[in-house]
């Protein structure tokens, strides 16, 4: 063999020159580093290997896209307690394809009815943080078991017995402790273990943790998943659950009653959307955050050739960091819950009011947060959160995301009926003008009142291409859900990347107040160098240049063909696709 023959043999079996170039959309490239995981029938992507499994049971059982996303939801309940829950609220956004239409179903938590505007302020008129935080009272009337099940007799196909049964059997027979798990729960013990119901839930009778590989079983939780399957939303909220829950409550200081229980709703609300380029982008309404501000920066950014500034460069990330702070400083006066206050999300959404924003940012300097405020007028008109995809042969998408808030949620849970309670009552103005746990600045529109549901960042969100389906994704991550998701949507969209490529990129966060760009390993030292040139408060060098990873997006990818392609964020041990 010639040295030339061998070259060419060689080059083409590594998939490099020799190798015909890769048609638009091809499925595999080995030109990338990151690949998918691809399948033709059904799709789960979520944060744990065994909830993924629970949906893929349920699809290939028959089920459709919402059938699986009920089930991982009632799977990550047991196998994810760190978000996964029955006692915390989220939102559903979910496109049926029988209809053409996207359903975007609010079960965030409400405020009991004994809560109160000033409820968290000590005497000396500050904000008594352990209080709205770690206390019974920082408690919200759950959403997520009416949530789930209302998106299964609405748009689902099977028998709630039949979609909830790998969830029970998760918790009666048990799992394998897994070793995210097992580390969560050692990170976590003291705050689980003041709770004498959460220590018996989740460590062993003398106090040890269950170690990787050994048999997690929790019967308590199990009883209560059974009373569910048998009777519906009314298992949780009447009966003898609910009297666990008000008995728990009653005992400890907390709010929550029979009353706040039984008028619990969720809600079928109008999305958000937009378009981005060739794409229309629907997102979450309020008391979601996130997809107001998901579109009104995609808005801002259509205006420039974010390809031609070249992806990761610091004068496409200084763009990105500009645009983040006039939609964080916007979040702070504007959004709430709209059952109690006006949302003007048109006008924050106009792709005018977008042009005059992009006018005002300086391409060359980074404007000072004390310089950008809201928006003066305006047209008339969690850090753990848990989010999973689904996506069937039919065309049906779900993007969920739901939550307790903090991990473990106030670490407090109901005995008797095994799981934990959400502090979601944080997530309000407990006094505007103070920032709450992820430093997020709000106001009036997000103040305390009862029956009310807090503002959220939770961004389930979904893209279409030609009116068909083309992303279902979303995150964990409290303040940075939102630019986590804009940045997978832009990395897909803008830049061309399969769906992991997309989700693995490094990202960047900027939330107005603190002032600061927050930057995760993966970005140059000299990119770096460029942003803080330009006025951006970076540190320079990336091994003290961030301070945690920014979300962690679960999203799938429906190709032309209608192939899906399953993206798994590697940024948190455990989450897993599963696919047939």
């Amino acid at each position: 063999m010639t040295l030339t023959a061998f070259f060419t043999l060689f080059t083409a079996f590594n998939g490099a020159v020799a190798q015909p170039a890769a048609r638009e959309g091809a499925l595999i490239s080995y030109r990338s580093a990151q690949h998918p995981v691809l399948a033709e029938n059904g799709m789960v992507v979520s944060q744990d290997g065994f909830a993924s499994q629970a949906g893929l049971e349920v699809l290939r059982a028959g089920g459709n896209a919402i059938d699986a996303a009920v089930a991982t939801g009632f799977a990550l309940a047991v196998t994810h307690p760190q978000a996964g829950n029955l006692g915390g609220g989220g939102f559903l956004l979910a496109y049926i394809a029988a209809e053409d239409r996207v359903i975007a179903l609010d079960y965030r938590e409400m405020a009991p009815k004994g809560a109160s505007r000033d409820m968290f302020l000590g005497d000396d008129g500050a904000v008594d943080n352990d209080r709205a935080r770690f206390s019974y009272l920082s408690s919200g009337v759950p959403g997520t078991v009416m949530g789930l099940l209302r998106a299964l007799d609405a748009y689902g196909t099977l028998p709630r017995a039949t979609v909830m049964a790998p969830a029970i059997r998760l918790a009666e027979d048990g799992f394998a402790m897994t070793w995210p798990l097992y580390e969560s729960l050692s990170r976590y013990q003291k705050r689980l273990k003041s709770d004498a119901a959460s220590a018996a839930y989740f460590f062993k009778p003398d106090g040890s943790a269950y170690k990787p590989g050994e048999v997690f079983r929790q019967p308590d939780l199990a009883k209560t998943l059974k009373t569910i399957a048998g009777s519906g939303a009314d298992g949780f909220y009447k009966g003898w659950v609910a009297d666990a829950i008000v008995e728990t409550m009653g005992r400890n200081g907390g709010l929550i009653t029979h009353g706040d229980l039984a008028s619990y709703v969720a809600k079928e609300r109008t999305p958000v959307s937009g378009t981005f380029r060739d794409f229309r982008v629907v997102s979450m309404p309020p008391p979601s955050s996130g997809g107001v501000h998901i579109v009104q920066m995609l808005n801002v950014l259509e205006g420039w050739d974010l390809a031609g500034l070249g992806h990761n460069s610091a004068a496409y990330l200084h763009r990105l960091a500009e645009t983040m702070k006039y939609a964080y400083a916007d979040r702070s006066k504007y959004l709430g819950d709209p059952d109690f206050t006006p949302v003007p999300v048109a006008a924050l959404t106009d792709k005018d009011y977008a042009a005059r924003i992009r006018a005002r940012i300086d391409v060359d300097k980074a404007t000072p947060s004390t310089e950008i405020g809201p928006a003066p007028t305006l047209a008339d008109e969690s850090p753990d959160t848990t989010h999973y995809s689904t996506a069937d042969r039919w065309g049906n998408m779900v993007a969920n995301t739901y939550t307790l808030n903090f991990t473990y949620g106030n670490g407090k849970s109901v005995a008797g009926a095994g799981f934990l309670l959400n502090n979601e009552m944080d997530d309000f103005s407990a006094k505007p003008g103070v920032p709450n746990a992820f430093g997020l600045l709000g106001g009036e529109a997000n103040a305390i009142a009862p029956g009310k549901r807090p503002l959220s960042s939770m961004t389930p969100t979904l893209l279409f291409r030609d009116g068909r389906p083309f992303m279902a994704t979303g995150a964990p991550g409290g303040s940075r859900i939102i630019t986590a998701v804009l940045q997978v949507i832009l990395n897909a969209t803008a830049f061309d990347m399969n769906a992991m490529e997309a989700v693995a990129a490094p990202r960047i966060h900027h939330q107005w107040f603190p002032d600061r760009l927050f930057m995760e390993p993966g970005h140059s030292v000299d990119t770096r160098a460029l942003l803080a040139a330009m006025g951006q408060a970076v540190k320079a060098d990336p091994r003290d240049g961030f301070d945690f990873v920014i979300g962690s997006t679960q999203t799938i990818v429906r190709n032309p063909d209608g192939i899906l392609m399953g993206a798994p964020d590697p940024r948190r041990p455990g989450s897993s696709a599963a696919a047939y």
